[in-house]
């Protein structure tokens, strides 16, 4: 049976886990300085392997900058993401110094308070922990966090641009208000809020990698471009249906119309690897997603993913992840309970 939709394959692989962590009301001249997700990642979400910022302007106008990008304008309604986690500046106005944070001691010392945590920025001053009533507010911004595994393989980040800008008028209507809702549900401490909270977010971050899928840049490459592409995007979508069948070069290419030669060249160009590395790497992220959340032994995996050797699939595992698969999987079953 062949998957028609590897985006979807990728997204239910890579564990998104998300939370509006932020509620941020602002006034006169503000601005504030979010550090990479290397610092915050820790402070926000203990254990997971990479986080990415979002922020949505529910009220009033900014600007979001990173270091070697233009500022890009924020409007009410607006959403922008950050999947790389770069370090990052939002403002009323490009150029303005960001408040004094001190330390960011208070991201640890305030992460288990009920979400979403009020702030605000005022003036040039920062106040954790006290908001603005509604009405003193200039702009108000939800900011949320999706961690994702990066490790085997998650082609999706790096296909993502370093700032995802979904404008409001392509942004669902639903959005807005399902964000909204999460935030109040969560303040108000009502059964179930921090689960609605993490569906929400992680609804928000798929839209948008859907969106950009939809209407990528022009020529663009990387995996999404890939995806487009139809030989190419046949091929994967090949390889996402039953990673265990024995492929060869010869074989995807009959099954797409290009000759062996011709497919290697063209998913090196798009994909920056070749079809049977791909595979490989694929075949990884199926082999850790079974060990992780199943309870077959590892010689049941590799011959579930396209393996006849558990051997062969272990060094290939060990290769891709730095472990051999069972202390991997042992590994990942405590991170898992220390996390919650």
């Amino acid at each position: 049976m062949t998957a028609a939709d590897p985006l979807s394959d990728v997204l239910r692989s890579v564990r998104l886990r998300g939370s509006v962590f932020f509620h941020v009301s602002c006034r006169d001249e503000w601005s504030a300085f979010a550090p990479p997700s290397q610092v915050m990642g820790p402070a926000v979400m203990p254990g997971a392997e990479h986080v990415i910022e979002y922020h949505m302007l529910i009220k009033g106008e900014g600007w979001v900058a990173v270091d070697g990008e233009p500022p890009l304008r924020l409007r009410e309604g607006d959403i922008v993401m950050l999947p790389h986690g770069d370090e990052h500046v939002v403002s009323s106005a490009p150029g303005v110094t960001p408040a004094d944070e001190g330390d960011g001691s208070w991201l640890v010392r305030m992460r288990d308070d009920p979400k979403p945590i009020p702030i605000t920025y005022s003036g040039g001053m920062f106040e954790a922990g006290q908001g603005l009533p509604p009405g003193d507010a200039t702009a108000v911004i939800l900011c949320g966090f999706i961690a994702c595994d990066l490790k085997p393989f998650n082609p999706l980040i790096d296909a993502l641009p370093r700032l995802l800008h979904l404008p409001a008028e392509g942004v669902g209507a639903w959005v807005a208000p399902m964000l909204e809702h999460a935030a109040t549900e969560t303040g108000a401490r009502r059964a179930g809020s921090a689960a609605l909270l993490q569906r929400v977010s992680k609804m928000v971050f798929v839209d948008g990698a859907r969106r950009y899928l939809d209407s990528p840049p022009e020529e663009s490459q990387g995996w999404l471009g890939a995806l487009r592409d139809r030989q190419v995007g046949r091929t994967i979508a090949l390889m996402h249906g039953d990673p265990a069948e024995p492929w060869t070069l010869e074989e995807l290419g009959r099954r797409v119309g290009l000759s062996r030669s011709a497919l290697h060249e063209r998913f090196v160009a798009l994909t920056g690897m070749p079809p049977m590395q791909y595979l490989t790497n694929w075949r990884m992220q199926c082999g850790a997603r079974l060990l992780r959340e199943g309870h077959a032994n590892v010689a049941a995996v590799a011959l579930e993913v396209g393996y006849d050797s558990e051997a062969a699939f272990a060094r290939a595992f060990k290769r891709a992840t730095g472990q051999p698969p069972a202390a991997w999987r042992k590994a990942q079953g405590q991170a898992a309970a220390s996390a919650g």
